[in-house]
């Protein structure tokens, strides 16, 4: 039998990290306000537990982000998303937050990363999750 419900992996005060089985990815819910170092300690858990899970897509939701992080933007284009895809990573869906900073950080960190066609931003998380059944 195939399991439906989501199973929480993670929590803490930033960030909490979902395997839904049904759809066959990650959620991952960041809240609040995030800087340099809390976008860095959520993303290697993200990596770990892609790994561990062996689950390579991802519905990053920044829904619930406040302010800018984009201190950490140069470091997931040029270290992070490359480990991710080292490591398997197929498609990564990230819902912008309302924040206009937020969103600045998130735009600043695709290009950075040369726009990968395994990344794509959306206003809402319906067409993120939309975009990801359409490519399994």
């Amino acid at each position: 039998m195939r399991q439906t419900r989501s199973e929480l992996l993670y929590r803490d005060t930033t960030i909490a990290i979902e395997f839904n089985p049904a759809d066959e990815w990650i959620y991952v819910n960041w809240k609040g306000y995030q800087n340099r170092e809390s976008v860095m300690d959520g993303c290697e858990k993200i990596l770990e537990l892609m790994i561990e899970h062996a689950c390579f897509r991802i519905l990053n939701d920044n829904t619930n982000v406040e302010g800018q992080w984009s201190a950490a933007s140069r470091w997931l284009a040029e270290d992070w998303f490359p480990r991710m895809h080292e490591h398997g990573l197929q498609l990564f869906a990230w819902v912008y937050s309302s924040s206009v900073l937020s969103r600045l950080s998130t735009d600043k960190a695709v290009r950075l990363a040369d726009y990968p066609d395994y990344i794509k931003s959306f206003d809402n998380i319906e067409h993120a999750k939309d975009w990801l059944r359409s490519r399994v």
